[in-house]
């Protein structure tokens, strides 16, 4: 079965500055290439790639860009653009970076900045709109629910826009909540259709470090796949991040085990692969 994932992070210190980076003692902190996660994919079970942004530059978004243009099983790159310029987002989308066949989506680190309504800025309303007015998708990467309500608001001011909530907007696992908070602004989210949901950094959600499995997550995966449908999921294995909560095939097998306890196999290759296809026309 054919499998993209849809959330893959490279970082070269020599190419990019990550801020967020900056005293983490981790094993993050230090470059991941796409050479060290080649090799994985064929034990993951996982045949396309998606390079998704992890600092708020066009310094990394370049390096992204070319990184997938010389390597075949990437598909797309899921880049940053300045949102709260919109003079200069024009420029790109006419004649510069987005304009290259690889650009797939954009994406601001939203959870980093301060007010979790960054998104609903003038500047950065202009810019999303004309996203839409592209078919650009956007990926909403959220921590708390106030990020949810921000979307929520956004659409109301921009109902067509494409959007997808990255790792679900880190949903309740480890409190065990079903669903709270969480659960009715996903279910207001879900009644979108132009929004999905993307089953994704769930393993540090978990918050047990390499000891998550399929009983940890399978509730919160059943309930975006009920409120959002079966063609309006997808899955991203999120490493490097992910190497916190256990290996590259330790997320995926889990991901692709609860997937399968939950569907049919042509619902689980629409998550698993067709779905990503067709969001990021890639």
């Amino acid at each position: 079965m054919n499998c993209i994932d849809t959330h893959i992070h490279i970082w070269n210190f020599d190419r990019a500055a990550y801020s967020w980076l900056d005293g983490n003692t981790t094993i993050l902190n230090r470059s991941h290439l796409i050479e060290e996660l080649s090799p994985q994919l064929t034990g993951a079970g996982v045949t396309e790639g998606v390079l998704v942004q992890a600092a708020n530059t066009v310094e990394e978004t370049m390096y992204m860009l070319e990184v997938a243009e010389h390597t075949s099983w990437l598909k797309g790159v899921v880049g940053w653009l300045p949102l709260l310029q919109p003079a200069e987002i024009s420029k790109i989308l006419s004649d510069g970076y987005a304009r290259n066949p690889l650009f797939k989506g954009v994406r601001h680190l939203i959870h980093d900045e301060p007010d979790s309504k960054w998104l609903l800025q003038p500047a950065v309303r202009q810019s999303l709109r004309m996203l839409s007015d592209e078919k650009i998708p956007y990926d909403v990467v959220g921590i708390n629910t106030e990020h949810l309500e921000t979307v929520l608001a956004l659409l109301h001011e921009i109902p067509e826009l494409q959007l997808v909530v990255d790792h679900l907007n880190q949903p309740p696992i480890q409190q065990k909540e079903k669903f709270g908070k969480w659960g009715e602004l996903m279910t207001e989210l879900g009644s979108y259709s132009n929004v999905y949901a993307k089953i994704s950094g769930l393993g540090t959600t978990a918050g047990k470090g390499s000891d998550w499995g399929e009983e940890d997550i399978k509730p919160y995966v059943a309930f975006v796949l009920d409120k959002f449908g079966t063609s309006r999921c997808f899955c991203g294995g999120d490493w490097p991040v992910s190497l916190l909560a256990g290996s590259y095939k330790h997320a995926w097998t889990t991901y692709q085990q609860t997937l399968m306890s939950l569907l049919n196999s042509q619902d689980t290759e629409k998550v698993l692969y067709q779905n990503a296809k067709a969001f990021y026309k890639l």
